[in-house]
């Protein structure tokens, strides 16, 4: 397998993926992901070189967005000035689902942290997505705070935020990584 950066035409085929994850998530009772993800935010995020396909062959097997930018809302000042990675939309297709895709992808996106020097690889997790919840403290993340609808942590409120996090660390992945190499992170004192 192979992980790769995003390119704009991949746009559609990233909606595709997200829309049946949602489908999967709309049938164990969640309503994660129910409102369609915008194509023009997507995109974005693509141009910003901060989305990635995990590719078998000509098949997205899975998909990963890693960022140096947190969500608004959730992490605090004083975390913020921690050098740190966020996950985003971390998906696996139904048809790799028990192989461990996303721990691998997880193990991945801990790697790259390591490598542009952060401390934290982060990640926000949908409130009432107990399972999710426990399948990252499963891959070593550890629990920091849930930030509920109406609390304003640095910027605002936020309807879903379980937020966690694990060191960023080498790991060995697995993946033929043709993503582009990453520079260090520089943040603002």
């Amino acid at each position: 397998m192979i992980i790769a950066a995003a390119e704009p035409h991949d746009v559609t085929k990233l909606l595709a993926f997200r829309e049946e994850a949602a489908a999967w998530l709309r049938s164990l009772g969640s309503d994660q992901w129910s409102r369609p993800y915008p194509a023009d935010k997507l995109l974005a995020t693509i141009e910003a070189g901060t989305v990635f396909m995990l590719r078998d062959g000509h098949t997205t097997a899975g998909t990963i967005t890693l960022t140096p930018d947190a969500e608004a809302g959730l992490w605090t000042n004083g975390e913020l000035t921690e050098l740190s990675m966020f996950v985003n939309k971390l998906t696996v297709a139904r048809e790799y689902a028990g192989q461990d895709l996303g721990g691998r992808l997880l193990d991945w996106a801990g790697d790259r942290a390591h490598r542009v020097g952060a401390q934290w690889l982060r990640l926000d997790a949908w409130t009432t997505n107990e399972a999710l919840q426990r399948y990252y403290l499963a891959h070593g993340f550890h629990h920091v705070r849930t930030v509920r609808e109406g609390d304003a942590v640095n910027g605002g409120p936020r309807v879903s935020g379980w937020l966690a996090q694990r060191e960023a660390r080498p790991a060995d992945h697995g993946f033929a990584d043709r993503a582009p190499t990453p520079e260090r992170l520089r943040f603002a004192a």
